[in-house]
């Protein structure tokens, strides 16, 4: 399966979540008149937004080169996953910033915490199993990479901000939770704008890691190293090839890598064998790195003095002219 059918399927199960997760908190905002709850309903609507954007995102990215786009729609995922994060910032944390902010200065009493408190837990343990969900789909994919790193390096912007989006609303469960029951125990509605506060400072935070990330892949960042890598233990293991003289790589979608190389041979072909010897490669990196969707190869003029070439025997010329 795919990483793009992987963050799909995460992206569906997280959006069924908040549809459910909104409506019921929506309805406990109502009935409580709690600010941290209205703060954590709109967070979730917006959550349910978010998602249809990444969806949209991934369907566009699938979309098959073109005369306009010759590399493809691969970056489409990139530029949803940053629409993504403004309205994270936006949508949910200015909003839950000011309604706190509203509710500390003009507080109200809550009512019916009980129903508050049943409605937040039931949306804990709901965004609790998504959430836990989408760390196991990152441990699976981060291989012994560790987990942080992992989220700073990842190219899959997709299952990084569902996961940013899964944590900020736990994390924001948690906040509306413990803020409703201060505000009932001590009669004081200060402490439900508080817990708004919080929630708004935990989306903007969230939200602005999530926009700083996906900025660079947008911006075109370089492939995971282990495609440099590859590169490299492919030129070792073909006789004809010296070293490499300059790469590039570029991640062009989740999935997707451009390589543009250019390699030494180990001593002179004629332009049969070079092509031969440049197919090999490609074929070879492929097999070993599948993301490599496009690779370009320059040839240059092989070391005169090639230690491999003399080692093998090969037949090639020295630096007057004249053959061995």
């Amino acid at each position: 399966m795919s990483a793009q059918e992987h963050s799909t399927s995460h992206i569906l199960q997280s959006l069924v979540v908040n549809l459910t997760i909104a409506a019921t908190k929506a309805v406990a905002a109502v009935f409580t008149g709690s600010g941290a709850m209205l703060a954590e309903a709109l967070h979730s609507a917006a959550d349910c937004l978010n998602q249809l954007f990444l969806l949209i995102g991934v369907k566009q990215a699938k979309r098959k080169p073109d005369a306009s786009h010759p590399l493809g729609y691969g970056r489409a995922t990139y530029f949803w996953s940053f629409l993504v994060a403004l309205m994270l910032f936006t949508g949910g944390g200015v909003f839950s910033i000011y309604e706190g902010l509203h509710k500390i200065g003009e507080p109200e009493p809550v009512t019916r915490v009980w129903l508050g408190i049943a409605i937040l837990g039931f949306s804990l343990a709901l965004e609790g199993y998504s959430t836990y969900s989408n760390i196991r789909e990152l441990h699976q994919r981060r291989g012994s990479t560790p987990f942080w790193q992992y989220l700073r390096t990842t190219k899959d912007a997709d299952l990084v901000v569902v996961f940013g989006e899964n944590s900020a609303a736990v994390l924001g469960l948690a906040f509306a939770l413990a803020a409703l029951v201060l505000a009932a125990v001590t009669g004081d509605g200060r402490w439900d704008g508080i817990g708004s506060l919080l929630i708004g400072l935990v989306l903007v935070a969230v939200a602005i890691f999530l926009a700083t990330e996906v900025k660079s892949l947008l911006l075109g960042e370089s492939a995971d190293p282990v495609v440099a890598e590859a590169v490299q233990r492919v030129v070792a293991e073909t006789h004809e090839l010296d070293r490499v003289l300059s790469l590039i790589t570029l991640q062009q979608g989740p999935g997707e890598v451009l390589v543009a190389v250019k390699l030494a041979f180990a001593y002179k072909l004629d332009i049969d064998a070079a092509c031969a010897t440049i197919n090999a490669f490609e074929s070879r990196l492929r097999q070993l790195r599948p993301e490599v969707r496009w690779c370009f190869v320059e040839p240059d003029i092989p070391r005169i003095s090639s230690s491999r070439a003399v080692e093998s025997g090969a037949v090639h010329e020295t630096a007057s002219g004249n053959r061995p």
